[in-house]
């Protein structure tokens, strides 16, 4: 099932949208604000966000801005506000997609789709980390071409970090992103896996631990 991040300050917006998306399987966060939409970025992964423009101290274009600094999740820019600068603005400050309130059910849902395919579509693609190389259409990782053999599991942690920079997950976090919800992983499983990885990473000459941070008493961040 995808996540999905509403933010929007009014709350009979979100609340219709969550009724919207929820018979399509589809999980809702609400955040009412920007502040709080990245608090919300902090506590759990989502697969796209639904961002409201005109919101009060912290509007849609400044909270997309501050997202794209830490995040790559496909943005939908949702307002009233239709004009075509507007547009522009959006997507120049990193949105994916835009569309105008109201907005039919089916077009919501349609646009949803689309991006969320591309998106999936675009985690296709390899990251090169200064020559540390995440491709997902080979299922490899590999460091100035010498292949770094990773489980399944390992392979999803290392890409997770490498496309949310300077975040911090929790272990609970991790085993949510990675597991899933209906799961027996306890946090032990998370700290064997990055061991595993941190090991595997130095025996390549790849120096994860300026990277792999540990964040005492929290979790783990990719810097």
């Amino acid at each position: 099932m995808k996540k999905i991040l509403i933010v929007d300050d009014e709350q009979r917006m979100v609340d219709l949208i969550s009724l919207y998306l929820t018979p399509y399987n589809y999980i809702c966060t609400q955040a009412y604000s920007g502040k709080e939409a990245l608090q919300r970025l902090e506590e759990k992964v989502v697969d796209l966000i639904l961002l409201d423009i005109m919101m009060p101290e912290m509007d849609g274009w400044e909270t997309c801005k501050e997202i794209r600094n830490y995040y790559t999740t496909p943005i939908i820019m949702l307002t009233a506000r239709d004009q075509n600068m507007d547009v522009i603005k959006g997507l120049k400050m990193g949105a994916d997609d835009y569309i105008s309130k109201p907005f039919d059910e089916d077009v919501l849902l349609a646009r949803i789709e689309t991006v969320l395919r591309r998106s999936e579509k675009a985690g296709s693609e390899c990251i090169d980390f200064k020559s540390l190389i995440w491709d997902r259409t080979r299922y490899t990782v590999s460091y100035q071409s010498q292949v770094i053999t990773t489980t399944p599991k390992e392979f999803d942690l290392l890409g997770l970090f490498l496309k949310n920079r300077q975040k911090v997950f929790t272990r609970d976090h991790l085993i949510e992103a990675i597991w899933g919800f209906d799961t027996d992983t306890e946090g032990r499983t998370i700290d064997s896996h990055i061991r595993n990885l941190r090991d595997k990473c130095r025996k390549a000459g790849f120096d994860i631990d300026q990277h792999l941070i540990t964040v005492w008493g929290v979790g783990y961040k990719w810097i």
